[in-house]
């Protein structure tokens, strides 16, 4: 598919209803750009796990992949990449402390092609301005095939320093009222730059949806008006690897580790339906 013609695509995609059956309907975007910030309307979604995630998966399928950790402050990605003991600079070092970008840059030592940009670990006394921001985007559009931004949460100075620059946005939400609410907040925002977005719901329990405990994917679309780009089922083996710094494709094939593996083709334009959760 050629990325000038549009950043979205159709692709069928399933629905778990409310008696957790698997219903094939509809239709799903995939985000195309080589630039794109995961971000959320509120904390604890899981967000830097499925940018971590996609990432690794998007590196695992041959693509040169950068990280850029946007969340200035309360930087966590490394720690899921398994890159905590590494990233010694950040993009602020690349901005104004003279630093070069590839010497800023740390790849992984496992999985080739895939790289991490970390965000200060400290709060700043200035921001980079947007047009600061968009010229860095800018030059690592130029040397790897993607760039996932991790936003902060919440839609402050960090989530607008982190979406300026994307060609598309991944929102990501659980099957909370609240969570769904504020990710349709995060979604109003980035239209509002012009941004175009994606849905992943992350950490589904179908039981819970079974029995009305938690809204169903088809609510979850209806109620955030986005369409739906991935599902991610709740698996212990994310908290698992996180704590013990390790990527969670490494370490397993199925449930999160597959569904990020899914959304990852998505992103590079291949059509593949939602997994089954059980």
């Amino acid at each position: 598919m050629d990325r000038q013609e549009s950043h979205a695509d159709h692709f069928p995609r399933g629905v778990i209803t409310r008696e957790g059956k698997y219903i094939a309907a509809r239709e799903m975007a995939v985000i195309m750009g080589k630039a794109v910030v995961v971000t959320s309307g509120k904390g604890g979604t899981g967000k830097t796990s499925v940018a971590g995630g996609v990432a690794s998966c998007l590196a695992a399928l041959g693509k040169k992949v950068l990280c850029l950790d946007a969340d200035v402050g309360l930087r966590n990605l490394d720690i899921v990449l398994g890159l905590s003991d590494r990233a010694l600079l950040d993009f602020f070092d690349v901005l104004w402390g003279g630093a070069e970008l590839m010497s800023a840059v740390v790849g992984h030592p496992v999985i080739p092609r895939l790289s991490l940009l970390s965000a200060p670990s400290g709060s700043p006394e200035r921001w980079p301005e947007p047009e600061e921001m968009k010229r860095l985007v800018s030059h690592l559009k130029e040397q790897y095939d993607y760039c996932i931004i991790d936003s902060p949460a919440g839609l402050g100075a960090g989530f607008r320093l982190a979406s300026c620059a994307a060609d598309g946005a991944i929102v990501v939400c659980t099957p909370d009222a609240a969570s769904l609410r504020d990710a349709r907040r995060a979604a109003e925002a980035l239209e509002g730059i012009r941004v175009g977005a994606a849905l992943v719901v992350n950490r589904v329990r179908p039981k819970l949806i079974a029995k009305q405990l938690a809204a169903n994917i088809d609510d979850a679309m209806d109620i955030t008006g986005v369409r739906l780009l991935g599902i991610v089922p709740e698996d212990e083996a994310v908290i698992v690897c996180s704590n013990q710094g390790v990527p969670v494709i490494l370490q397993q094939h199925g449930g999160a580790a597959r569904a990020y593996l899914n959304i990852a083709k998505r992103l590079d334009g291949q059509r593949v339906p939602l997994m089954k959760i059980r």
